[in-house]
């Protein structure tokens, strides 16, 4: 048992100091490159260095055409349709009330665990999530007493809100992958790329230009966003949703923007 909790302990400890990190990271993706290009080339590289290391350890790569459709909506939630609609959203709405807005995973990953999964909802767990909600408002309180609503916001918002409802549904599919044995290392790097193919077809629609930065900062980045901010970050968070379940790992949703304050 001590073991199991020590485990957990360091995955929620790197999970939480690592994707803290990449809010730093991400600066030097924009601007140069299309978002969803340089996404394409994070998802991409990620689920083939995934499959790759699966490959060389001999751990198997043999899905069913059903585990391939959750894998394929795994992949549709959490690595497309959750980082499009969040950094479209941060055109008009700030970094800081994206990360309290984002903070709202933690009651929606409580209710989709009762609904999806039949579990009880205690009022320390939702007293739980509200202080942690609270503390991310205190945090950026400067930016938000400061924040200039424009015509643009109400879009913004539904967007953050479709995005980390997409991120909870997301989490719930991964939840049920490892209740029915899927081994996260693998089924992780398959979703990947089938996320990276939805983010291919978007691009295409957005007539998005596939080009390539000749800045030595896009490509560093980029490598720590691909190794660290993905390969390494969501497989220790999808360990954590399957070993303690998507209500306590989701509250690394709330500390990691501390760390990215803190930059």
């Amino acid at each position: 048992m001590q073991k199991t909790q020590a485990q957990n302990i360091f995955l929620y400890v790197l999970t939480v100091l690592i994707w803290g990190t990449t809010w730093f990271a991400i600066e030097f993706q924009l601007g140069e490159v299309a978002v969803e290009v340089s996404l394409i080339y994070r998802f991409g590289l990620a689920g083939i260095i995934i499959l790759v290391i699966s490959r060389l350890f001999k751990l198997s790569l043999k899905f069913s055409i059903k585990q391939h459709l959750f894998m394929l909506l795994l992949g549709l939630l959490n690595f497309g349709l959750n980082y499009l609609t969040l950094y479209e959203a941060q055109k008009t709405v700030s970094s800081a009330i994206t990360s309290i807005m984002f903070s709202l995973l933690l009651l929606f990953n409580i209710v989709n665990n009762r609904i999806f999964f039949g579990k009880p909802i205690s009022l320390k767990t939702y007293l739980g999530a509200l202080v942690g909600i609270a503390g991310i408002v205190v945090l950026f309180w400067p930016e938000v007493t400061n924040y200039d609503v424009n015509s643009g916001s109400l879009t913004g918002f539904i967007l953050i809100l479709c995005g980390t409802l997409f991120a909870s549904l997301g989490n719930m599919v991964s939840v049920r992958n490892s209740n029915h044995g899927f081994p996260v290392l693998q089924s992780s790097g398959f979703s990947m790329i089938y996320g990276t193919i939805l983010l291919f077809l978007f691009a295409l629609f957005n007539d998005a230009e596939f080009t390539l930065s000749n800045q030595p900062s896009y490509w560093i980045s980029l490598a720590y966003l691909t190794i660290f901010g993905t390969v390494i970050a969501f497989y220790s968070y999808f360990m954590l949703l399957k070993n303690i379940g998507p209500e306590k790992a989701s509250y690394s949703i709330v500390l990691f923007p501390v760390i990215a304050y803190a930059h």
